[in-house]
């Protein structure tokens, strides 16, 4: 995935003045002045976070974020992150180091949208779920990691799983529906644990026209992205039936691995925002399973303004409402609304094979043969045997003299029919 960058430092300390020359003029009771990167996070207000802070802020929650990386410059991030892994077989065992080239702030930007901390009461930026724990699972997307994609994502989600991560964020796509079989047993495993898998739709800036594996996997929940104005986004999204829910990914901050702040773009950084939410609800929620956590966040979005169907291919069920998720009264589901992975296993793989009869080396047992007739003495070669008489002379006799017999009998019974007609009397009688 591409995403547009851009330092902040220059852009901030303009807000910065701005917002100060407009101030009035000190008070005995001043009002606490707005924080310009705190103010940049339009998601706060406008989806609910902020008000779903009133009842939790992610506490007793775990987050882990297999991307490339979550690094230790920013100082938001510091308590953060409480354990992790590299996966790529070229990070260090810590997972804290950036991985990839052009990208390696990627894993960064993902972490610290879900659950920075701030710099102080109002200040710097915060995820949205401000007190969950982060795992940083690095795993390379380039040709540079020594271990192939799909076996680092299937190994990072077992350790994700085993060290007690409730949610899962994958924000990348291959670009096709299909997925390596391997996936099956890993994401299962995911879903049997009972942990949120939370994945991107992917972004047509960088080609994707259609979801693509892992967003098409049964049981995940697939963030879609919408612009400012809460329409799908043309540049950062995509579309397809499996998409759940949509976020806002445009006009997005994130931290880099050095502690730099950047606007960047993508459903890579939408998906990270459902995923603090989903801790959210875990938090304030902690007897439901993950596939109720998912249903609250689909049932209770609210349709986007264009939005024709519910659930559509461009929003889901609508962009997520993080107040609603945590508050409303949502009916208990006793499947998972986004899939059964499982029940596609069943249905779409092929069976295993059964396993071929193991060799023996014990020789087998086999009856033994009667006992051959004892052989008869050889006569002469002019003088017919038994058998020749038996299955030759006998039968062409006896062929014979019926034959002999059945000529006598016709020429015998037509000379009596010849005598007899000689013998008659004359049809007409003798004149006088």
């Amino acid at each position: 995935m591409r995403f547009r960058r851009a330092v902040l430092a220059g852009a901030v300390v303009a807000a910065s003045v701005l917002l100060s020359a407009a101030a009035p003029t000190p008070t005995a009771d001043p009002e606490p002045q707005v924080d310009p990167i705190r103010n940049m996070e339009y998601w706060l207000d406008e989806y609910g976070v902020k008000t779903a802070w009133k009842t939790t802020r992610g506490e007793g929650t775990t987050i882990a974020v297999i991307d490339t990386g979550i690094g230790e410059g920013a100082d938001e991030m510091k308590d953060a992150v409480v354990g992790g892994a590299d996966f790529s077989g070229i990070g260090t065992p810590d997972g804290r180091t950036p991985i990839g080239d052009s990208d390696s702030d990627h894993g960064s930007w993902v972490g610290s949208l879900a659950a920075a901390r701030g710099t102080g009461s109002g200040k710097g930026m915060v995820g949205v779920a401000p007190r969950a724990e982060l795992l940083s699972l690095s795993v390379g997307f380039t040709d540079d990691a020594t271990v192939p994609f799909v076996d680092q994502v299937a190994e990072a989600m077992r350790w994700a799983v085993d060290h007690g991560a409730d949610v899962i964020n994958l924000s990348f796509t291959t670009n096709t529906l299909d997925w390596d079989p391997k996936w099956d047993d890993a994401f299962l495993y995911a879903a049997e644990n009972d942990v949120v898998v939370i994945v991107a739709a992917g972004n047509r800036q960088s080609g994707t026209e259609e979801v693509g594996a892992p967003a098409t996997i049964p049981g995940v929940l697939t963030v879609g992205g919408v612009d400012r104005e809460g329409r799908a986004s043309n540049s950062a999204s995509t579309q397809g039936i499996t998409i759940g829910v949509s976020a806002p990914s445009e006009e997005l901050l994130g931290l880099s691995a050095n502690g730099d702040l950047v606007i960047w773009e993508g459903t890579s950084g939408a998906a990270p925002l459902v995923a603090g939410i989903a801790a959210l609800v875990r938090s304030a929620h902690p007897d439901l399973d993950a596939a109720n956590v998912i249903n609250r966040i689909i049932k209770t979005a609210d349709p986007a303004a264009a939005q024709r169907t519910v659930p559509s291919a461009l929003y889901g069920y609508g962009t997520v409402n993080a107040a609603a998720a945590v508050s409303r009264s949502v009916p208990a589901v006793s499947e998972n609304p986004m899939g059964d992975l499982a029940e596609w296993i069943r249905l779409y793989r092929r069976a295993d094979a059964p396993s071929a009869p193991t060799p023996t080396t014990a020789p087998a047992t086999v009856a033994p043969l009667p006992e051959a007739e004892p052989p008869t003495e050889a006569g002469s070669a002019l003088l017919p045997s038994a058998d020749t008489l038996r299955y030759g002379t006998v039968p062409l006799v006896a062929l014979s003299l019926g034959s002999i017999l059945v000529v006598l009998g016709v020429t015998a019974a037509a000379r009596r029919i010849k005598s007899a007609r000689l013998s008659r009397s004359p049809s007409r009688p003798i004149k006088e």
